[in-house]
This record gives C-alpha cells, sequence and structure tokens, in this order.
C-alpha cells in the first residue's frame, strides 16, 4: 500500500475512480474535477457539496486516484473517522501535493478542529497543492465559529452535487454488478429497484449479499433467485 493510500487505516478503494463514477445526474461534476486535477490553475480550494447519497466521497478518491496517476501525492481522509484522534491527526498533510478531506461539516462548532483545519488549509495554499474537502450542506448554510475558515472555504471553486434519480441508481447497479462479473438483465435491474431501498449505499449493499450467494449456489440472476436471496 502506499503511503498515500494510508492514514490512521484509511485507505482508497481500487473501485473509486472517474471511470466507474456511473450516473448522469453528476457527471458534469465528475468531469470538471477530472480537469480540476489536470490543471488546479491556482484554485485556493474544491468544495463538493451534496447529501450522503451523491457519491462525494467516490469522487474525493478519484480525485487522488487520479493525481497519483499524473505522478503527484495525495490523500484522502474522513474527518468522522479522525474526530476520535484529535485535531492534531492533521499535522504533516501539507506534505500531499492534494489533500481530500471528507466529511468536513464535521469539525464545524468544535473550536480546535475548526483552527486546525484553517491552518491546514493555509500550509497546503502556501506550498501551492490543492485543498478539496466535502460537506453535506453549502458552506453558508454550516456554523463555523472560525469566521475565517468559513470565509476560505466559501472562496474556493463550489461544486453541487443532485440526489439521484431512479434511473441513475438503477444504471450504477448495472455497472457495479457488470464491474463483478455479474450478468444482471434490465427485468432483474427494475425488479430489484422496485423493491430495494432507495439510498444508493443500502442498494449497493444488497448487491454485496447477492454477489455472494451467487458464487456460493453458482447461480445466476435472475428474478426467482434474487425473491429467493431476498426474501421478497
Amino acid at each position: 500500500m502506499k503511503a498515500s493510500q494510508m492514514v490512521l487505516g484509511v485507505k482508497l478503494r481500487d473501485d473509486a475512480r472517474f471511470d466507474n463514477f456511473h450516473g448522469d445526474r453528476n457527471r458534469s461534476v465528475a468531469d470538471r474535477l477530472k480537469s480540476v486535477c489536470r490543471e488546479p490553475a491556482g484554485l485556493p480550494a474544491v468544495v463538493i457539496c451534496g447529501d450522503s447519497d451523491t457519491g462525494k466521497s467516490h469522487l474525493l478518491q478519484a480525485m487522488c486516484h487520479e493525481s497519483e496517476q499524473m505522478g503527484k501525492t495525495a490523500v484522502c481522509i474522513s474527518i468522522e473517522e479522525l474526530l476520535p484522534f484529535g485535531p492534531e491527526t492533521l499535522s504533516g498533510l501539507d506534505a500531499y501535493d492534494v489533500v481530500c478531506l471528507d466529511d468536513l461539516e464535521r469539525v464545524a462548532s468544535h473550536p480546535g478542529w475548526e483552527e486546525a483545519v484553517f491552518h491546514l488549509y493555509n500550509r497546503v495554499l502556501d506550498r501551492r497543492g490543492l485543498l478539496v474537502i466535502s460537506l453535506s450542506e453549502v458552506p453558508a448554510s454550516l456554523s463555523f465559529e472560525l469566521a475565517d475558515l468559513g470565509s476560505r472555504i466559501a472562496h474556493g471553486l463550489l461544486l453541487q452535487l443532485g440526489v439521484y434519480r431512479d434511473e441513475d441508481r438503477q444504471r450504477i447497479l448495472m455497472a457495479r454488478a457488470e464491474q463483478r462479473g455479474l450478468v444482471m438483465s434490465e427485468d432483474v435491474a427494475s425488479f430489484i429497484m422496485r423493491r430495494a431501498p432507495r439510498k444508493l449505499g443500502d442498494l449497493l449493499g444488497l448487491l454485496d449479499t447477492l454477489d455472494e450467494n451467487s458464487l456460493q449456489a453458482q447461480r445466476r440472476l435472475t428474478i426467482p433467485f434474487v425473491k429467493a436471496v431476498m426474501g421478497w
């Protein structure tokens, strides 16, 4: 594992890349981020906003993969996972060319964390690096107590992700199945979509169950098989 793939046990997923970020809903955001990797053009920061089910984490990790392919160093960390370890865990991250911070809203109203992120922002900028963050809401809607931090974030390139439509979720489900070597027809995918949870994360979790059972039973994905496995 590369050093840039590990911070307190967090590593990049091999399947979180731009070429497998499926669905038309947020394709323009993915394309914009890929172009930023190639030509940052002096951007102070990139801010990706969206609900938990819109692919923010996937895009942050895709930026790291893309940057590493270009010979840059990159790191992607989850603020939520680092919170128990304290703000000092951000020390030294400015050594990377690209620093991605997921779920940054978690530091709002935590003075020590806000200050640590603010100083990290400045150090990354001084080194002509790139800071990429994800937020659940637009910066103006978050309660940052450190006004300077809120101001810095607000001046970054803001990209808003939309909630996936059903056709996007179905396309993503079928594409992820194909990546696993599973053949999923549109009829089977439509059947699953009519009964599966609405959240994309839960939907892909269901695919894990189908994949495991398909391997064990040496069965292809049919509607009767899916019914039997899922108890529908």
